[in-house]
């Protein structure tokens, strides 16, 4: 990952968040909404079945948002909630700055 850097943080049931927020010009838009794509890709191969709400019982749920600051910045930020299994695959897959 080259833009996206994912926070990492956790509630007290268990719910792990991890964020990421990019915000670039429109030059490496493209590039940044790649690495999302590349997120979202892992997250589906590796627990194609268990995509939905976290206190239903699923391992992962996302949101991902584009936005524009002002004239010259697009931001992208991709937020992911974990299940512990699912929190555990993705700091091995991708780290996190936790």
């Amino acid at each position: 990952m080259h833009y996206l850097q994912f926070d990492l943080s956790d509630d007290a049931d268990g719910v792990t968040t991890l964020e990421a927020v990019a915000a670039t010009g429109p030059d490496r838009h493209a590039a940044v909404l790649a690495e999302a794509q590349q997120v979202l890709d892992w997250a589906w191969r590796l627990f194609p079945h268990s995509h939905g709400p976290i206190d239903e019982g699923h391992d992962w749920h996302h949101d991902l948002q584009v936005t524009r600051d002002g004239e010259h910045w697009q931001v992208v930020t991709l937020t992911l909630a974990a299940s512990p299994r699912f929190a555990d695959a993705f700091q091995a897959a991708f780290g996190t700055a936790d």
